[in-house]
């Protein structure tokens, strides 16, 4: 049997936005609001899947260990309170100043790398994220999209709405 997914963007979702890159770890906020509802999910097979472009690497404005360390908290902030995040993909690049890729959002690579890796059915999951391009994303991969606003409180009534829809 297939698994099923909650994939999530990272910035305004998982975390506080601040409408620019987070470059420094005392300026990564984890939303813990968001926890309770994802725990649910996570409590009924969900895996808890993080897409997230982080073209700030590209344009050295932080490093992959800085990245690394903000996702170390992230993950033990949500561990701590019983929900596992799966994994952390991340798109490095930037088009202003690499080459073209498959992974930075709106494209789906990112997603379609999951759904390959950890044997995931597109049409049990879904994507939340904060813009049009995290919905555009899904939706190139087969999974359906949910669009928040940023900071916004998952609903967990709505995601399951969505699900069975």
């Amino acid at each position: 049997m297939k698994n099923k997914a909650i994939f999530l963007d990272r910035d305004g979702v998982l975390n506080h936005e601040i409408y620019d890159y987070i470059c420094k770890v005392e300026d990564f906020e984890v939303l813990e609001y968001q926890i309770p509802p994802l725990k649910r999910l996570y409590d009924e097979g969900y895996l808890l899947i993080i897409i997230t472009n982080q073209g700030g690497i590209a344009l050295n404005r932080y490093t992959e260990d800085i990245l690394a360390e903000m996702h170390s908290i992230l993950f033990k902030t949500f561990e701590a309170k019983g929900a596992k995040i799966t994994h952390a993909y991340h798109c490095p690049h930037h088009p202003s100043v690499s080459e073209p890729c498959q992974c930075r959002k709106p494209l789906s690579g990112m997603l379609l790398e999951a759904i390959a890796t950890y044997d995931i059915d597109p049409s049990l999951s879904v994507m939340i994220g904060d813009k049009p391009r995290d919905v555009e994303a899904a939706n190139g991969a087969g999974v359906r999209g949910i669009l928040i606003d940023p900071d916004e409180l998952i609903d967990y009534d709505k995601v399951k709405a969505v699900l069975m829809g």
